[in-house]
């Protein structure tokens, strides 16, 4: 397996320093993803500016984005992306049994929660092609069209994450470590 270099502010190009500043002073260290995708700044400061959006300009709160983002990595197989939502969604307020079951592939028993995660993954298995039984079930959760896609602007920037993260296959930071995760399921919320 090739080493990809996980990128700092200090060794990143020009064009990739000012996004690993900020995920720097955010999280108290650089995302390893965000690291490797300093290799290009393109796709840095892509995900880096349409993550913006989605957190400061969309409507889902923090637990919600969370198990969409959860759902997504876990359904792109994204051991490193899965590790991390674990630790940012308990942060973010998911109840542990959430995470627990989205983690094993399972839909939560909350049924907003459950709503949001099997749109996301039917986003993903259908290529986008949802039917009426897909949007009903969302929206009957209670959650609007804006919403619906919204679902769209977090998996595009989750599948960035989840898919560098799957090609460099990173080692985990010390925080995200006792959340571990293998494609297949592994527990350890």
């Amino acid at each position: 397996m090739t080493n990809y270099q996980i990128h700092t502010a200090d060794t990143a190009s020009e064009a990739a320093k000012e996004p690993l500043t900020v995920l720097q002073g955010a999280f108290g260290f650089v995302p390893a993803a965000a690291g490797l995708m300093a290799n290009s700044p393109a796709l840095l400061n892509t995900f880096f500016s349409a993550f913006g959006h989605f957190r400061g300009g969309g409507t889902f709160g923090p637990d919600e984005r969370q198990v969409l983002l959860l759902s997504n990595a876990v359904a792109n197989g994204s051991e490193w992306a899965v590790a991390f939502h674990t630790l940012e969604a308990l942060a973010d307020g998911v109840e542990p049994a959430v995470v627990e079951a989205l983690r094993r592939g399972d839909l939560p028993t909350d049924p907003r929660m459950a709503a949001l995660s099997a749109l996301t993954r039917a986003f993903i298995d259908k290529r986008g092609r949802l039917d009426e039984t897909d949007v009903a079930a969302f929206t009957a959760a209670g959650f609007t069209e804006e919403q619906l896609f919204e679902v769209i602007t977090g998996v595009a920037i989750s599948t960035m994450t989840n898919y560098t993260a799957n090609v460099a296959r990173p080692p985990l930071e010390a925080a995200v470590q006792p959340h571990a995760w293998t494609a297949g399921y592994s527990s350890g919320v």
